[in-house]
């Protein structure tokens, strides 16, 4: 049967050239998720959607087609475009590659949907770049069904103590450690203190802030796989 759905809020997640003037797009949508769609003629110079076609834009996409890959009908701009620069852009560019890489096609994530828009309003303010892109991915692991639970421990379930260092475990949760670690357990652990505070988001601290992010680092990387992430290489300075 030949799906036709019309003007379904999206943004463009990222493009390809497809065949002589057209783009193979990604959308994020509100109802469907991820979604792949052809839109015939993009490139040409005389396109009314060249304008549109833009990262962080808000959009409102109608379009049809029986198979995985859509076409689309329209497109309408909705609300003005988020103009992000210099890391902030660098930040827009690895939360679409996170969804890119992350979302699987027609599955809805409607509460994953508006996250990404806060983020995206974060990003062009002046939040903390880390506190944005930390609340977020913890958001996504959530709506994919990988929660990071930062309350208790994964073998007592007793509450996460400040004192005590644990050891991450990716989808399982925080292993109290109670004997010396080895050196190759190093990245995995962290302490009480850093994960409460990671719960409050409260990164004020450098190294907590450092902390936190190598934490999102080791959850996301147990399902992106071994091909690292493109965006990541844009940032001057890494961890």
């Amino acid at each position: 049967m030949d799906t036709r759905v019309s003007l379904q809020p999206a943004y463009v997640l990222h493009t390809r050239p497809f065949q002589n003037t057209s783009l193979l797009i990604d959308f994020f949508t509100t109802d469907y998720g991820r979604l792949r769609a052809i839109a015939k003629g993009a490139r040409s110079a005389k396109s009314k959607y060249r304008s549109l076609l833009q990262l962080f834009q808000p959009l409102l996409i109608s379009y049809s087609g029986r198979g995985e890959v859509k076409t689309v009908a329209s497109i309408e701009s909705s609300h003005g475009a988020i103009h992000l620069q210099a890391d902030r852009l660098f930040s827009g560019l690895y939360i679409n590659e996170l969804l890119t890489r992350l979302l699987h096609f027609h599955v809805e994530h409607h509460e994953l949907f508006n996250n990404y828009q806060e983020v995206l309003v974060g990003l062009q303010g002046k939040l903390s770049i880390e506190l944005v892109l930390r609340k977020f991915e913890l958001n996504l692991l959530a709506g994919l069904g990988y929660a990071i639970n930062l309350e208790s421990d994964c073998c007592q379930h007793e509450p996460l103590d400040a004192k005590c260092m644990y050891k991450f475990i990716p989808d399982v949760g925080f292993d109290p450690i109670t004997s010396p670690p080895g050196q190759s357990e190093a990245l995995n652990l962290f302490s009480g203190t850093d994960l409460i505070a990671l719960r409050e988001f409260n990164l004020e601290n450098e190294d907590t802030a450092k902390s936190a992010k190598r934490l999102l680092r080791l959850a996301l990387n147990a399902h992106l796989g071994e091909k690292p992430l493109n965006s990541r290489k844009l940032f001057v300075t890494t961890s």
